[in-house]
């Protein structure tokens, strides 16, 4: 039984290799247009250049061993009864040819760089607009920090695919050809045939166990994305991480990622040290072997001591690439491997994408309808049912419910983060899905339940709405955000660092700030999504009338846990495991009994709770004071 597990594992590998094989073969395919780059004919000049670099560097290389045998046998005494000479002009065309070698391949290496650099700025810029072009349900279920690994890793595997293939792999082989020809030409077979021999067998064996090491090459990989995951992901929780005294567990789940690393590269290590180990062997054969053949031939009087330096150095020269040349290919191999997927993010298809016949959003009136509208994030759980409401020019429709009823879900179905499984949204008359996603979320502005800043300024992120916007514009929008005041006092007022994702900012604070940027942006339609949940009461009620004043005339719909936020709506929608239960305005549902009713009941007598507790508090505090000052 065993046997014929082994031989199935076998027959399942060989699918798998020939597999990895093409998908090599599809990265190095997608990754040559970036080297004849379409439309650049200053690029394209610059790599032919390059390669007629490349040509004179090895031809000048094939001379060095030359020149240096006529000089030795020039200055071979042996048999010669006259008085010697220094061969000058050999000297010199000696050091000539050395320094063309060296030069020409430091004016190969400049010239390309632009090529270079330019592919890798625009595969990595090309990937950072795929993933910002990919859905919200790929962001939610992405992991941050194996992410960046795969995209760091990437664009450093196409600068050494780049430079390495052409600079070194190409050359190499160009040099192999060149010094098997001259020994064909000038010696006897044997020696171009003993030298191509090692060459080939030398390269089989490099590319055998290279092929075998890649298996330890991915699980090492592997195993460092999943610990560099863990810590950016416990770093960006470091406060959840406090709050829970969980540091130990926390660094035991790092360790066992490292342990899983630690084990894939002590294997990947051991593996290259066989694979050199079997390089040299190769190496050391095949010299022997060309070595015993020259100095027989010059102890018959066949050959003189400048061939035999001659060889020697044709040897040297070209071992010496092909050592480096085991180390680059097993670093292409690793390159290709970090290049796929990163290319993988390349090839990833966005969920949602503009219709080829999408045309940009015109807002007259700013309606928004959701007609029969049915979702679900996933076909066994739905999440709206039949959801039938309009938003009419200039009115304020609110949304409220229970957690879990599908709330938030109707603001990312109006920005299209989704699309929709039956019915239809439309703004104008215009369906969503039928304009481009550009206009409609131009024209649209959110306040977040949730704001996440950037590491950056204030200023920066007030302005992100509209970015370049800077001055009056942007300190009228703060203060009718009532955070103006709060920046002012700030050691670096505008300019102040937020901290990541906007730490060093309460939840309020954030809040209005992200009340500021949508007011900045000048949105036609207004959506706020528990917008005010993070304010205390008395700023609560004074942003609310200033943003009663500042939706006036904009369509807007608000989503809200907090009812005293939505009274003055024109009308309210009461949602409950994704259906419309009840609609009206405040007065008449409250009238109606329902569930409205209810959830107004419960939050007016927590508000009563909190109020009294309040009160408690600023009374024990103050009789402390009194027997504070009666004792004294």
């Amino acid at each position: 039984m065993t046997a014929n597990t082994s031989d199935s594992d076998a027959e399942a590998e060989e699918p798998i290799e020939r597999t990895r094989y093409r998908r090599d073969w599809l990265v190095i395919r997608t990754l040559l247009p970036y080297l004849w780059p379409r439309g650049r004919l200053d690029l394209r000049t610059r790599v032919v250049i390059a390669l007629l670099f490349l040509v004179g560097a090895k031809v000048a290389v094939v001379q060095v061993p030359l020149l240096l045998g006529r000089v030795v046998d020039a200055l071979d005494p042996a048999g010669q009864d006259v008085i010697l000479t220094l061969p000058v002009a050999l000297i010199v065309a000696f050091g000539l040819a050395r320094l063309l070698s060296v030069a020409f391949g430091e004016l190969r290496d400049a010239v390309f760089a632009r090529v270079g650099q330019h592919a890798i700025r625009k595969v990595a810029l090309q990937t950072f607009e795929r993933l910002h072009s990919l859905s919200l349900r790929f962001h939610l279920e992405r992991r941050t920090g194996g992410l960046s690994r795969v995209i760091e890793r990437g664009t450093k595997g196409i600068e050494f695919v780049l430079n390495f293939t052409l600079f070194n792999v190409l050359p190499t082989l160009l040099e192999i050809g060149l010094v098997v020809g001259i020994l064909l030409y000038r010696y006897e077979a044997p020696y171009a045939l003993i030298t191509l021999a090692s060459v080939v067998f030398y390269i089989g064996f490099t590319f055998f166990v290279t092929e075998w090491r890649t298996r330890f090459i991915r699980r090492m990989n592997d195993s460092d994305e999943q610990a560099n995951t863990k810590a950016i992901d416990s770093l960006l929780n470091y406060e959840t991480v406090k709050y829970f005294g969980n540091e130990t567990h926390e660094a035991n789940r790092f360790d066992v990622s490292l342990r899983r690393y630690q084990k894939a590269a002590v294997t990947t290590k051991v593996s290259l040290a066989v694979l050199n180990i079997g390089q040299g062997v190769v190496i050391a054969i095949g010299m022997t072997a060309v070595l015993l053949l020259a100095g027989q031939a010059i102890v018959d009087g066949h050959m003189q001591l400048g061939d035999l330096v001659v060889i020697n150095a044709f040897m040297l020269q070209l071992y010496q690439p092909l050592g480096f040349l085991g180390f680059v290919y097993r670093q292409i191999k690793q390159s290709l491997v970090d290049m796929e997927r990163m290319f993988d993010l390349l090839g990833k298809t966005p969920e949602i994408a503009d219709a080829p016949s999408a045309r940009d959003l015109v807002v007259d009136n700013a309606e928004i309808e959701f007609d029969h509208v049915d979702f679900a994030y996933d076909p066994e759980r739905p999440i709206l049912h039949d959801l039938s409401f309009r938003v009419g020019s200039g009115q304020t429709v609110a949304i409220v419910g229970p957690s879990g009823a599908g709330k938030s879900t109707i603001s990312r179905l109006l920005f299209r983060f989704y699309d929709i499984t039956n019915g239809a949204i439309r703004i104008d008359g215009q369906d969503l899905r039928e304009v481009s996603q550009a206009s409609l979320r131009g024209a649209i502005g959110i306040v977040p339940q949730d704001t996440v800043l950037f590491n950056d300024t204030i200023l920066y992120n007030l302005a992100y709405a509209r970015p370049g916007c800077e001055g009056e514009e942007v300190e009228s929008a703060a203060r009718a955000a009532h955070i103006h005041e709060f920046i002012a006092e700030l050691p670096d007022g505008y300019q102040s660092m937020v901290g990541e994702r906007g730490l060093k900012l309460s939840g309020g604070e954030k809040q209005r700030v992200a009340i500021a940027r949508m007011l900045l942006k000048k949105p036609r339609i207004m959506l706020f999504d528990e917008a005010t949940s993070a304010l205390d009461t008395a700023t609560e009620k004074d942003i609310q009338a200033n943003l009663g004043e500042l939706s006036r005339g904009h369509t807007t719909l608000v989503i809200a846990h907090r009812l005293s936020t939505v009274v003055n709506a024109d009308e309210i929608l009461v949602l409950d495991k994704g259906r419309v239960i009840e609609r009206g305005r405040h007065l008449d549902l409250l009238a109606k009994g329902g569930l409205y009713a209810e959830m107004w009941s419960r939050q007016q007598e927590s508000q009563r709770v909190a109020e009294r507790l309040a009160e408690l508090r600023e009374d024990n505090g103050a009789t402390a004071m009194g027997a504070a000052e009666a004792g004294e």
